[in-house]
């Protein structure tokens, strides 16, 4: 089970503040919408994003689908066979993808910390 590209994404106070902040670590803005509220910051190859008034706790999240630069991968894992398999896992999801769809979706989880994973299927 490939859960796809993997990245932080930050709830920030300020989305100014954090871009500023976080070019002086040597990140740059790689994607998002900064007057929409959010940034998809790159160093080498790290990546996160930073996400104002749209959560209010840090995200670990997975996109199935997308490689690191964010370009769709010819085989991946839906994630609809991801969640089947979490479920047959025992795992208890907060939000779910419709089985009967297709195309992008996405699904919540917490860990046993109660630290939120999200799957946010794009393509």
């Amino acid at each position: 089970m490939n859960l796809g590209n993997f990245y932080p994404a930050l709830a920030v106070r300020d989305l100014a503040a954090s871009k500023a902040f976080y070019e002086k670590l040597g990140f740059s803005a790689m994607g998002g919408d900064e007057a929409g509220g959010w940034l998809i910051m790159r160093n080498g190859d790290t990546t996160l994003g930073l996400y104002q008034g749209m959560f209010e706790e840090n995200i670990l999240t997975f996109n199935p689908g997308w490689d690191r630069n964010a370009q769709r991968l010819g085989n991946f894992d839906d994630i609809r066979k991801i969640q089947k398999k979490l479920k047959e896992r025992g795992l208890n999801l907060d939000t779910e993808a419709d089985e009967a769809g297709s195309g992008p979706a996405h699904l919540v989880l917490k860990d046993p910390d109660g630290n939120t994973i999200m799957l946010d299927q794009h393509v």
